[in-house]
């Protein structure tokens, strides 16, 4: 039975997480103690102590060395994010002794992704030592990683929680949606689309129940015409990209931000349809009474002082 949390952070030690990363990494339990500064009595004894730590192996003896059993990759896995953290304090703490931005963890949806990063470039300029993390996901995800204090802010929608009450948002925009293609696409020179002219082409959409793929469905349903069977789904900007410039027939539904930036860079093609349909806009979240560093207010304010997109 795994020993309550006071137990575990009681007895482990930072060193023995170090030891655990070399281990992941090496397999090796001689190699894993050079690289930590331990002898090899020495670490086998650490792993001895975390072993009986969390009350249950965590490796595999074979002749080759040590193999992580399932239990043992779980605990490699959170020591590599523990030793990640701690290395993300200590930039943040010295962007605070030299009275700058630090270090700032933001989450984003591909649609507000041109957004972000003019923002992100503004604040840079003027703290260059200032570094940023940037997570792009779903919503849902977003919202889990600022839970969890992995985030300091996020570019997202509340509507899809059921706890909108635990966070902090702020309408940033409203979000216009665009069709987009391949450059080479069989429609590229048409003057204006009719839904039912893309009908028959494969989307690359959003997964069931997300707002863009619901809008799209919407869309299709008031138009009286049957959903496309077969579809691609992703929530990637890059891959919808890749996917496009590799299918020449193809179309995606992304936001006017993402097709302005595609376009401007000849990478895809904005087809003339007009969506009657609008996405919700996209919210500023914070998670509420949680201190937000000094990166992450230079972000917000550089991202609340931009004008608003497109209405």
């Amino acid at each position: 039975m795994t020993p309550p949390l006071n137990s575990i952070i009681s007895r482990l030690h930072l060193k023995q997480l170090r030891l655990l990363i070399a281990l992941g990494d090496h397999g090796s339990l001689l190699k894993a103690a050079q690289q930590v500064a331990l002898t090899q009595p020495g670490a086998s004894k650490a792993l001895q102590e975390i072993e009986t730590t969390f009350d249950t192996p965590l490796f595999h003896r074979t002749n080759r060395g040590l193999e992580p059993n399932e239990a043992g990759h779980c605990v490699i896995r959170y020591a590599r994010l523990i030793h990640t953290d701690l290395s993300h304090m200590r930039e943040e703490m010295v962007g605070i002794e030299r009275g700058q931005g630090g270090r700032v963890a933001v989450g984003v949806i591909m649609g507000a992704v041109p957004r972000l990063t003019d923002a992100i470039t503004a604040v840079i300029a003027r703290n260059p030592d200032m570094s940023v993390e940037i997570v792009e996901d779903t919503s849902a995800a977003l919202l889990s990683q600022l839970d969890a204090g992995r985030l300091d802010l996020a570019i997202c929608r509340t509507t899809i929680s059921q706890t909108p009450q635990f966070y902090e948002s702020i309408k940033l925009q409203d979000e216009t949606l665009a069709v987009v293609a391949n450059v080479q696409h069989p429609l590229r020179r048409a003057k204006k689309l009719a839904l039912q002219d893309l009908a028959e082409y494969r989307w690359v959409v959003y997964r069931a129940n997300m707002p863009m793929r619901l809008l799209l469905e919407r869309e299709f349903r008031d138009a009286e015409i049957r959903f496309p069977l077969h579809l691609l789904e992703t929530t990637s900007a890059f891959a919808t990209l890749a996917v496009l410039q590799s299918n020449p027939s193809f179309v995606a539904l992304v936001s006017i931000d993402v097709a302005q930036f595609f376009a401007r860079h000849e990478m895809t093609c904005i087809l003339p349809l007009h969506l009657a349909s609008r996405s919700e806009p996209y919210e500023l979240v914070t998670r509420k009474g949680a201190p937000l560093s000094a990166g992450a207010k230079l972000l917000i304010e550089q991202l609340r002082g931009e004008d608003g997109g497109e209405s």
